[in-house]
């Protein structure tokens, strides 16, 4: 009977809610110290970098809700903040995973600056692997050496950040997409309904791949369209740039990945517009919809603001794409000034966008042609306003919030509550010696900030069911505030 009544006075409290759009309110924030090992005790020699194979640092990559108020999180290529060896573009041969984390949401003591506090636990460190050999560079004039990881062994060939770690002549020839590069970038991942699986988007290829969430056994590989790719690859950033005109531009390949909450259809979005698109310059980047059954894909426009000028355009990137149900979407788009860059940060926004009436642009290529065809998209929050309200110095923000995802609900002042995870990439800097703005250093730790959704922002909205979570959206006692 108690029970009942309590859902009775939930239900009550929910419809005498006033219909008014209520604001997106930032209630907790929580962080793991990039200064600790994760829990792949095997990886923890140090890198050709001298960091820690092990260092827990980037994981706000991606984040994906996992049921049971467990996330999965994930690096993205390892740490190559620190400069050692230009030819590979400071990076190292750190076996790329992903990072399962609980989390505990609580209200926080009378007096507390924000409602709720939030400890977030590393629980389990998994390795990516693949049964099939993959391609590793020898280090040749490179002033390295293989970047075979020695964890290897026959059935067990392990994918790392090593810009080098590619077939130079795959067939068809010099094709960036290769599957069996060791190289991977991780930058989005989202778990299947049935949570055995998880799927990862990188910027390397763009690869996107499904692996087994309990062993990190690769188990398949989606094709995506050939227009992703680069048909000259280089451990150079730069030097892939100025050696193609079509295809991802480097590091800027498929960021954000979303699943819609059928679990049937993985959403893509490229960082940046391809080099035919007008690269970095360019205003449109591409969304590409991949039926999980089939394959098959779909190709939308995504028109980036412009924070420059009229006279001269600047765009920022795009690092996270979030379903609301399985025609509307979350999208992070966001500059890189903040913490970790030595500036103040300026425009991290997520919008709202439909793909119910949007126009497929498979066939059309140019940033002029993609004019017109974007997908329509609307204001949903403001991060770095709503931060700085909650005193917290634009200096002080990270400059990469990357990873997005809806967490448990919970119930504030009587009313049922949607939360969105927002998580950094620390670029592995655990501790930041010193920048204009911290002259003394600062703790720059992988850091989780929560905001709560009245149902009214997002009425469409339609969690994601994964086996086994009997939790999910089921506030009870837990989380009242």
């Amino acid at each position: 009977m108690l029970k009942r009544n309590l859902v009775l006075f939930l239900l009550a409290s929910f419809f005498a809610a006033p219909a008014a759009k209520a604001e997106v309110k930032l209630i907790a924030i929580g962080s793991l110290s990039g200064n600790i090992r994760d829990l792949s005790s095997q990886t923890s020699a140090p890198l050709e970098n001298g960091v820690w194979g092990n260092l827990l640092g980037g994981i706000g990559s991606g984040l994906a809700y996992a049921g049971c108020n467990t996330f999965i999180a994930i690096p993205d290529r390892g740490p190559n903040a620190l400069s050692y060896n230009s030819a590979v573009s400071d990076t190292a041969s750190y076996i790329n995973r992903f990072q399962t984390l609980k989390v505990k949401l609580s209200p926080s003591n009378l007096g507390s600056a924000l409602p709720f506090t939030l400890t977030p636990y590393l629980v389990d460190t998994t390795l990516l692997f693949s049964n099939e050999p993959l391609y590793y560079g020898n280090g040749a004039g490179l002033g390295l050496g293989s970047g075979v990881p020695a964890l290897n062994t026959k059935n067990k060939n392990y994918f790392t950040g090593r810009s080098d770690n590619f077939n130079p002549t795959p067939t068809p020839p010099q094709i960036s997409t290769y599957p069996n590069n060791a190289r991977f970038d991780p930058e989005g991942v989202r778990v299947s309904n049935n949570g055995k699986d998880i799927f990862i988007s990188d910027e390397y290829g763009p690869y996107l791949y499904q692996f087994n969430r309990n062993t990190g056994k690769r188990i398949r590989v989606f094709n995506l369209p050939s227009k992703f790719a680069v048909s000259k690859s280089s451990p150079v950033g730069d030097t892939e740039i100025s050696d193609n005109t079509s295809g991802r531009v480097a590091n800027k390949g498929i960021e954000g990945l979303a699943i819609t909450p059928n679990g049937k259809t993985l959403i893509g979005i490229l960082q940046s517009p391809l080099l035919q698109d007008g690269g970095t310059n360019g205003a449109y980047t591409r969304i590409v919809k991949i039926d999980i059954e089939t394959g098959f894909t779909k190709e939308y426009a995504y028109q980036l603001d412009n924070i420059g000028t009229s006279a001269k355009p600047k765009y920022p990137t795009v690092s996270e794409i979030l379903a609301i149900n399985d025609r509307e979407f979350l999208v992070d788009e966001r500059d890189g000034k903040g913490l970790g860059d030595g500036s103040q940060a300026a425009f991290k926004k997520i919008y709202h966008i439909d793909l119910t009436n949007a126009q497929e642009v498979s066939n059309i290529t140019g940033e002029s042609n993609l004019a017109g065809k974007a997908v329509s998209k609307t204001l949903f929050l403001d991060v770095v306003a709503t931060l700085t309200q909650n005193g917290i110095k634009a200096e002080d923000i990270p400059a990469k919030l990357e990873g997005l995802a809806f967490g448990a609900d919970v119930v504030i002042n009587h009313v049922v509550k949607h939360t969105l995870f927002i998580s950094n990439d620390n670029d592995f800097i655990g501790t930041i010696k010193s920048d204009t703005y911290h002259p003394t250093g600062i703790d720059n730790p992988n850091k989780l900030f929560v905001f709560a959704i009245d149902t009214t922002d997002i009425p469409g909205f339609v969690p994601q069911k994964i086996k086994g979570d009997d939790e999910y959206r089921t506030p009870k006692d837990r989380g009242r505030r």
